[in-house]
């Protein structure tokens, strides 16, 4: 699972990282305390390629009657997401790209919650695979958007058993549906080399909390 991560790339350098039209609406950046329902930029392909637009993390179905009519989505598994009526025509039409400094998970020493940040090893920003879906049951249209998550292997297995499918740049362009079909094997577990984490504060327990501290190392 992924339920809460941190993004700092400005929306002018994320737009140059995907090589998109950036909107002119974006969220803003940094967050270091990213929660479900809040805007995020997202790079999908639109008429004359790719954009970067923000939208809502939490994917609403066209059937939801309002957005909190079922549960919130904010991840959709890789082994279901071509057949579950909620995520199946996104799987196919619109995939997206998430980027990301890394994201939060948690382990429990008795009653307490206690906080890892996993991020890329060499420092880049973490790209993962998002779908989304346009949802216009509301007085304007609502875009939304999900994580891809797969089953967790090596280390990051021993916190939680789900991780985001993370997509290397070469593989962008197959995500998206630029380059053909075969998207569905890029959605697996990246090698435990690629990743580094580290035990941070408990503040970011809080969906309040805010502050580039929430992803200082606990021994820095």
């Amino acid at each position: 699972m992924c339920g809460r991560f941190a993004v700092t790339l400005p929306p002018d350098a994320m737009a140059q990282l995907f090589e998109a039209q950036p909107a002119n609406d974006l969220a803003g950046v940094p967050n270091y305390n990213v929660c479900p329902t809040v805007p995020i930029n997202v790079c999908s392909l639109g008429e004359g390629g790719r954009r970067l637009t923000a939208m809502r993390w939490g994917f609403v179905p066209h059937w939801y009657k309002t957005p909190s009519d079922g549960p919130l989505l904010i991840n959709a598994r890789a082994e279901t997401v071509a057949e579950k009526p909620a995520f199946r025509q996104a799987a196919r039409e619109r995939r997206c790209l998430i980027a990301m400094d890394g994201f939060y998970e948690w382990d429990r020493a008795g009653d307490q919650k206690l906080p890892w940040f996993i991020h890329r090893r060499d420092g880049a920003p973490m790209v993962v695979a998002g779908i989304w879906q346009g949802w216009d049951k509301g007085e304007q249209l609502l875009t939304t958007c999900a994580i891809v998550t797969t089953e967790a292997k090596g280390q990051m297995a021993e916190i939680h058993n789900r991780i985001p499918v993370l997509l290397e740049p070469e593989d962008w362009g197959l995500w998206l549906g630029e380059n053909g079909k075969g998207a569905a094997r890029l959605m697996t577990a990246a090698p435990d080399e690629v990743y580094d984490m580290y035990r941070v504060g408990t503040e970011v327990n809080s969906n309040r909390a805010t502050g580039e501290g929430l992803i200082e190392p606990l021994d820095a």
